[in-house]
């Protein structure tokens, strides 16, 4: 049994000065901690602790203070978090977000970025204001949550205070987490960056293959290559405004009768050009499923919505799993797949683990984000041996260092109708996400919206893989004149657009301007009206996009440019502008954009 006992360690760290470790309950653990360089010159600490025999590792953290000088805001992975923090803590594990944060000035410079290792079990962080003091007291707090016994652990800390544009403190801090953890992001195939059609929003579970294949025939030709079939096609139920039915029919995974030979439709959909990827709710197992017995005792005390939550510490359960999506991809040949909710594999708080009364008996991890690791990484390594180009795609929150390794494609959370939320989630994904394809949420609006409209929530996701849901057979036929201009302008300036520089000003305010270049061209896109869009002379052609209802941009020229052309929403020229060095005014059509040849 751990004892009480208050431990406190302190070192000195070059740049912020003290940074301390106190434990209440350590027990019989030996603590160590060790100031030291990362490759890059920047300061971190290393902890250390271990114990004779297996032990339940005690709950400890590591603290530390700084200015709040020159400090206007704070970052975190975490997209629905806005402005200097007060108490609350974040929280990151293997499935929700990152320990990621940083501290910026009012100029998209860094005063503070702050990341630990540990991508895996569950980890707190904060930075409460001192008003007294006009700081910061930050710390991460580790074993939070209920931990199986161990003897070691080690983590680490970074502390970066260049002043550097943010960007490139919170990419390299994100970097570092995966060197640090050993991490080896998973390869994008090209396809991971081909536009999308996702069946979410459109049918939700009331969904039929004579569905998909009528949405995918008028898809194809504005210019989607990938299908992503939502949650419903497992349901064995008529359609006809179907009401959500929760997850309790999950668990089985067998084609419903809307989908009466999976295999021979998806080979069609196939034929119209498409990658076809099926959705999964990997937790769950329904309680209407005829796999639910089958799982009894072998389930998290946790559910949702009629869907109970396998315990993945079995080794039958994973097996059963991993063969299932095994199965999917070798019977109907499928391209990919959608795993969704892999955050319900939890331990909910307050809640006691039932392998302990049992001792463990017939888990092969105590662990049970060891056991999702495993799990995850045994999937991959299975779906690899029979397509090596396999899609497998997450979304917020399950989008840190260990995500990487499993997934090709990240998703922006559902923020239907909500083009501002879109493009602040696109653009946290972006600045985390190295070289894996950020995918926006799929992107709706209303049919009597005008084409201008109608264009901005195709804008705001415009640095991003984009995701349609939308009933095409019913869409305004203006709107899909703009659907197939933008997807052509996205994909003919995808090198700048998805792979290329990215810089996205402004956290403070959600990202008002953002950036992005490949060795050829620059695009620079405004989301507020009289925002002034600085254009280098570096010879790119410039395509400076107003994503705005405003009628007009206002560019800060390096030098005058050849050429300047402004073309509307659909992408017809509406002619010719002369300009000249230093600031201009530009009439260019809402929701369109100015072409500059240097």
């Amino acid at each position: 049994m751990i004892g009480t006992f208050l431990l406190a360690v302190a070192v000195s760290v070059p740049s912020v000065g003290e940074v301390r470790l106190s434990s209440a309950r350590s027990g019989s653990w030996k603590f160590e901690m060790t100031a030291e360089k990362t490759a890059d010159g920047v300061d971190a600490v290393k902890v250390a602790m271990r114990s004779e025999t297996d032990a339940v590792p005690p709950k400890f953290s590591v603290n530390w203070f700084v200015s709040q000088r020159d400090t206007h805001h704070f970052w975190t992975s975490e997209s629905t978090h806005y402005g200097i923090p007060w108490g609350k803590p974040q929280v990151s594990d293997l499935s929700s977000w990152m320990p990621l944060y940083a501290f910026l000035d009012a100029n998209d410079r860094n005063r503070w970025t702050f990341a630990c290792s540990e991508s895996c079990r569950r980890v707190e962080f904060r930075s409460p204001i001192s008003e007294t003091q006009m700081g910061f007291n930050c710390g991460y707090t580790f074993f939070v949550s209920p931990e199986a016994p161990i003897r070691e652990y080690e983590v680490k800390i970074r502390f970066d205070g260049r002043d550097l544009p943010y960007w490139e403190t919170i990419g390299a801090a994100s970097d570092w987490m995966c060197r640090a953890a050993n991490i080896e992001p998973m390869a994008a195939p090209e396809s991971a960056f081909d536009p999308l059609y996702s069946s979410w929003y459109v049918f939700h579970q009331d969904v039929t293959a004579a569905d998909i294949e009528a949405e995918c025939a008028l898809a194809a030709p504005l210019g989607m290559k990938t299908l992503i079939t939502d949650d419903g096609w497992q349901i064995d139920l008529p359609p006809g405004n179907r009401a959500w039915g929760g997850y309790r029919l999950c668990g089985d995974w067998k084609a419903g009768m809307n989908f009466p030979d999976m295999a021979a439709h998806v080979k069609r959909v196939q034929e119209k050009g498409f990658k076809y990827m099926l959705w999964y709710s990997v937790p769950f197992v329904g309680e209407k499923s005829a796999n639910f017995a089958r799982f009894k005792g072998k389930f998290l005390p946790a559910s949702c919505a009629g869907g109970h939550v396998l315990d993945p510490r079995f080794p039958e359960v994973r097996e059963f799993t991993v063969k299932t999506y095994e199965d999917a991809v070798r019977n109907w040949n499928i391209d990919g797949l959608k795993l969704d909710f892999i955050g319900r594999f939890t331990l909910p708080d307050g809640v006691e683990d039932p392998a302990v009364k049992e001792n463990y008996a017939g888990r092969d991890f105590k662990s049970v984000p060891a056991a999702v690791d495993r799990l995850m990484t045994d999937i991959l390594a299975r779906l690899k041996r029979l397509n090596p180009d396999v899609l497998v795609e997450f979304r917020q929150s399950y989008m840190g260092p260990a995500i990487l390794k499993y997934g090709n494609m990240i998703r922006a959370a559902d923020c239907p109708a909500d083009p501002w939320s879109n493009r602040k989630r696109i653009c946290d994904l972006r600045l985390t996400s190295g070289k894996t394809a950020v995918h926006s949420d799929m992107i709706v609006w209303n049919r009597n919206e005008t084409p201008e409209g109608a264009a901005l929530p195709i804008l705001n996701a415009l640095f991003s893989t984009i995701q349609y849901s939308m009933v095409l057979a019913k869409i305004n036929p203006a709107h899909k004149d703009v659907i197939r201009h933008w997807l052509r302008f996205s994909q003919d300036h995808r090198a700048a657009l998805l792979k290329g520089g990215f810089r996205p000003h402004h956290a403070e305010n959600g990202y008002t301007w953002i950036e992005s270049w490949s060795d050829t061209e620059r695009i620079l896109a405004t989301y507020a009206g009289n925002q002034v869009l600085p254009v280098p002379a570096d010879g790119k052609t410039v395509y400076a996009v107003n994503a705005t209802l405003e009628d007009s941009l206002v560019l800060d020229l390096a030098e005058a440019p050849a050429t300047a052309e402004a073309f509307d929403t659909f992408g017809r020229s509406v002619g010719s502008r002369s300009l000249a060095k230093g600031l201009n005014r530009v009439a260019v059509p809402p929701s369109g954009y100015l072409r500059l040849n240097q």
